[in-house]
């Protein structure tokens, strides 16, 4: 189960993500990004499980400029190979 938590002072929306981000939540949590505030923040720090999905979902994120905070270290690890296997020819 997934749970959002949003927080916007006008200037930075800032999403407290907590539990399984899973491929089929994804939706979810880009129509909550969507209020049209930039910087945006995802808070990591409650997250409990990825899939794979997820992980190429957070690898874009940062691509796109949104700030991962509070990244478990098995999620960064996890994003970093997936980056690295990316990268080969």
């Amino acid at each position: 189960m997934l749970r959002i938590e949003k927080e916007s002072d006008g200037c930075v929306t800032r999403l407290l993500l907590s539990g399984r981000i899973q491929s089929n939540r994804i939706s979810c949590i880009r129509s909550a990004m969507n209020d049209g505030c930039k910087p945006i923040i995802l808070d990591l720090s409650e997250v409990t499980l990825v899939d794979a999905g997820a992980v190429r979902f957070l690898i874009g994120c940062e691509e796109e400029g949104v700030e991962l905070e509070n990244c478990p270290p098995y999620v960064r690890e996890w994003m970093v190979r997936e980056r690295a296997e990316e990268a080969q020819p």
